[in-house]
């Protein structure tokens, strides 16, 4: 294929005790050579799938609902041939991968890339440099994702083990989602047409199975076999298209490992919380003698909406080895204790246990000094109605979402390829407001006019600028938490809080010593989180709301990161077959 589009990894020696010690571990793990070229295959085409004994035709990858799991190893290039076989654009984000230099291969329509149209191909040529952990790939091409993902694993170089106890063994990737009986794609243009929020999906899923608690799903229960008294790993990532999730296992308790892929500090927790985007990895301890043959496992949802949402419990089902819980009826399964679906104080005190372990091999490299203090306010807003129509939104108006209340609008062509060529006139304007233009009490009574301004506006960065963050929620239509996704670069977490952001009294209690690194924070319902990150990856990188309903009613921005000094400092030139708009 050439020179890779991604920088390559120069590698690291590790001691031959380091080696034998990460050698019992690494037995359990699929056997890759480090630094060599994966290549995979998208076909992507409509397939007839039946979920609550409704079939329709979906999107998929290869016929695979959810799609399948790519597996690399750290320094690896990873080659994704894709060929659009259907009707619908579409493009693909590598969710967490940092794109170093090469935001071609970063995904999100119109941002990066121009969509990859029915018909056409475009191949995703990226390497994979310092980073390991579980990570996942979706569509990013207005609601495709609800069927278009899977997870992307990433293994620790050869002769590097985890940082944590050695697993027996590695249980299959979970991926929470949802299923819709209507079509999905029906659904968004409806709501958008309309100015109401969109219509709730039908179910929640483990794998694309929703569950025996579902009309006609018992048969679609998603199982999972173990052994009594052993450790396994276990990857969560949470791909539900709007809905923060719970999770737990009946009497099992979890040690959390990993967040986004970056080790934490190991801690248990009985329940977690994941949002959209996120990634856990998990330590399972199974019972050395279990009371029951099987137990069962469960998602249902977080939120503080005003309006409408899926309230229902997914189950699926953790079987003990040799006995056939299958034999003893696990329909009726006693469910995980999860929190009450608006338990704020439940995940406030969840989101407190992550920590960066900050050790020598994996440092916590937050900014100390800070070049650029941004205030981001975030949550719902309106659009007036237009004159021609009724609209369905609070009072008579549309339902709309904004960052400092500009609600995004998507460009006619890529913002990276306009960047690249340097021809922004008409394209995007780099006036995005860094502060809130209107000040107001932002988790208290909300202004009487909710109406947003819309526009293509970037933040520009000069090269290695550091950043501080602060995303402060707002009570506009009802407060709610909102799950940031960044593209292009991991963040530190160095404050949360509840009310209003105090830039006098509330730095003082940052974490600059181990905060986690993520590329997926949520903002909490009624509060504000900060954030820092150093920008040192040019290219035009989105910043979005990963509840995709907020993001089509304009809830992101991008980021533009320019070129350093150096020639390791600047964009990789655009592939020959980036799709053309």
């Amino acid at each position: 294929m050439g020179t890779p589009r991604g920088l390559r990894n120069a590698g690291s020696s590790s001691s031959a005790c380091r080696f034998l010690a990460a050698f019992a571990v690494l037995l359990t793990l699929p056997t890759l050579t480090a630094g060599l070229t994966r290549h995979y295959t998208f076909n992507v085409q409509m397939t007839n799938v039946t979920r609550l004994c409704v079939t329709k035709s979906i999107p998929t990858v290869n016929g695979q609902f959810p799609g399948p799991k790519l597996v690399v190893r750290e320094g690896d290039r990873l080659v994704v041939k894709v060929h659009n076989h259907m009707n619908y654009n579409v493009s693909f984000h590598w969710h967490g991968i940092l794109q170093l230099r090469n935001g071609w291969a970063d995904g999100p329509s119109y941002i990066t890339q121009c969509p990859i149209q029915g018909g056409g191909s475009y191949v995703y040529d990226f390497t994979v440099t310092g980073q390991r952990g579980t990570l996942w790939w979706h569509a990013h091409f207005s609601w495709l994702r609800v069927h278009l993902y899977g997870p992307l694993v990433i293994l620790p170089k050869r002769g590097e083990g985890f940082p944590f106890p050695r697993p027996y063994k590695e249980l299959p990737p979970i991926m929470f989602g949802e299923w819709f009986n209507a079509d999905t794609e029906a659904v968004i243009n409806q709501a958008l047409q309309t100015g109401a929020g969109p219509n709730i999906s039908d179910a929640y899923t483990f794998n694309g199975l929703p569950g025996p608690t579902y009309n006609c799903s018992s048969k679609d229960t998603y199982k999972v076999k173990v052994q009594p008294g052993r450790t396994y790993l276990l990857r969560l990532i949470n791909s539900a298209l709007n809905d923060e999730l719970f999770f737990g296992i009946a009497n099992h308790t979890l040690t959390v490992v990993e967040a986004d892929a970056n080790y934490v500090k190991p801690f248990t927790a009985k329940t977690l919380v994941i949002s959209p985007g996120q990634t856990m990895n998990l330590l399972l301890t199974t019972a050395p003698n279990p009371g029951s043959p099987a137990y069962a496992m469960a998602i249902a949802p977080y939120t503080n909406t005003q309006g409408t949402f899926d309230n229902t419990t997914a189950v699926a089902v953790l079987e003990y080895a040799p006995t056939r819980a299958s034999a003893t009826g696990n329909n009726n399964l006693p469910l995980p204790p999860l929190p009450r679906y608006n338990d704020t104080n439940a995940v406030a005190n969840f989101s407190s246990k992550f920590r960066s372990l900050a050790t020598a091999r994996y440092p916590a490299r937050v900014p100390r000094a800070v070049d650029r203090h941004v205030l981001f306010t975030v949550g719902l807003g309106t659009d007036p109605c237009p004159s021609n129509q009724t609209c369905q939104g609070p009072n008579g108006t549309k339902f709309a979402a904004s960052i400092n209340n500009n609600s995004f609008v998507r460009p006619r062509v890529a913002l990276l390829e306009a960047h690249y060529q340097r021809r922004y006139a008409g394209v995007l304007m780099a006036n995005f407001p860094t502060a809130p233009p209107h000040p107001f009490n932002y988790t208290g009574t909300p202004p009487n006019n909710t109406f947003v301004t819309h526009g293509t506006r970037v933040v520009p960065l000069a090269f290695n600028t550091s950043v501080e963050l602060v995303l402060q929620g707002t009570s506009i239509q009802g407060a709610e938490s909102h799950p940031l996704h960044m593209h292009g670069f991991n963040f530190f977490v160095v404050g949360q809080g509840f009310g209003n952001y105090d830039p006098v009294n509330d730095p003082a209690n940052y974490n600059l010593v181990d905060p986690v690194e993520r590329n997926t924070v949520s903002v909490p319902t009624g509060g504000w989180v900060a954030v820092r990150f150093l920008a040192d990856n040019p290219g035009v990188w989105l910043m979005h709301c990963h509840f995709d309903v907020h993001l089509s009613w304009g809830l992101s921005m991008a980021w533009l990161v320019n070129d350093g000094p150096l020639p390791s400092q600047k964009m990789l030139p655009p592939p020959s077959d980036l799709p053309k708009c």
